[in-house]
């Protein structure tokens, strides 16, 4: 049994990778980490595991969780796991880091946009990008790996098949976004209150979210080239789950057929990414709570452009889920292992 640590267990993502990892033949929770709740029964903070988990609370000593665990999650906000790692914790453990600490490669650009100083530069080359379906078999060998954003998450599988090909001009990409309150984690903030969001829908971000340029690397790495997008997310009164809809130029007059043979080569074989069949548009309630992620496209030959659509659970693949997935592969388990539940319905 992988014995695990979380930092930030009661969070959001916390939370999500403790009701997966619950159900994981080969993982152990044995380090409930929460800065905020120390000395807490963790079932006093999420009800939903009275009589399941009877942990308590303990604190973030990553020196001292990697005394004890096989592997650390950090579910925390920007700049904290960057602060703890160290060389010796990574000579003990691995660690899948669920911020942006190491998903951005240069750390200009990462302290421009996150408005913060990194803590230790000298790992961000070392990570790898923790994107399975692309990076699959540098996360096997990896110690330390940056589990990618929500958003640039649903948003890259939606359009690299294409981008990879060469099929659509990258630099006419323009991403349009949406997700549910809990994208924003569990903190009280008075914009994500009931009343300020229930009945309404808003942009935020915009020209200016700090998932851009993480989408724009990876779109860059895929494409061979610099990409530059427009990239506006929005957020709906829901709890979960993220849409994406993205639009470009082709290149060329294609056909569906065309189309959907790139995506079924590039998607046939992944477990958790799911062409969906012609003219169904993904929709958010089809991979509540699940790992998958659902896309489709749809050619507009009136503008010459095409529409790439994917859905997926925010919490789930855009986080805990991926997060499990990552684990797996490091240390050569199945990689589906604890990820194998259908998405809730209705």
């Amino acid at each position: 049994m992988l014995k695990i640590g979380i930092i930030g267990a009661t969070g959001y993502a916390g939370g999500e990778l403790v009701r997966l990892l619950l159900g994981h033949k080969e993982a152990e929770i044995v380090w409930y980490g929460s800065r905020s709740y120390v000395d807490q029964k963790y079932a006093s903070i999420y009800q939903n595991m009275f009589q399941i988990v009877e942990n308590t609370c303990l604190d973030d000593n990553m020196e001292a969780m990697a005394e004890q665990v096989d592997v650390i999650f950090t579910a925390t906000p920007q700049g904290l796991c960057a602060s703890l790692v160290n060389e010796d914790i990574l000579n003990k453990v691995k660690i899948v880091d669920l911020s942006a600490d190491f998903r951005i490669k240069d750390v200009k650009v990462y302290e421009k946009w996150y408005g913060i100083e990194h803590k230790s530069p000298q790992y961000i080359q070392e990570a790898v990008y923790g994107l399975c379906e692309v990076n699959r078999e540098a996360v096997k060998k990896a110690r330390l790996v940056a589990n990618p954003g929500c958003y640039p998450t649903c948003s890259f599988l939606s359009v690299y098949p294409l981008v990879k090909e060469g099929l659509i001009d990258p630099n006419t990409l323009i991403i349009d976004a949406k997700s549910g309150t809990s994208g924003a984690g569990r903190g009280a903030k008075v914009d994500n209150l009931f009343c300020e969001v229930n009945e309404n829908i808003k942009a935020y971000g915009v020209a200016g979210h700090r998932h851009t340029p993480e989408i724009e690397e990876q779109l860059s790495r895929a494409a061979k080239e610099p990409v530059l997008i427009n990239f506006t997310p929005h957020l709906v009164p829901m709890q979960r789950g993220i849409l994406v809809t993205a639009y470009a130029s082709l290149k060329r007059e294609i056909s569906y057929e065309e189309v959907k043979a790139v995506y079924d080569r590039y998607y046939n074989k992944e477990t958790f990414v799911r062409v969906l069949e012609k003219d169904v548009c993904p929709q958010t309630r089809w991979v509540e709570g699940s790992n998958f992620v659902d896309v489709n496209f749809k050619i507009d030959p009136r503008t010459r452009r095409i529409v790439m659509m994917g859905a997926m659970d925010n919490l789930v693949k855009g986080a805990a889920g991926q997060a499990v997935q990552n684990m797996n592969l490091m240390f050569g388990i199945e990689e589906a292992e604890g990820l194998r539940m259908a998405p809730v319905f209705p």
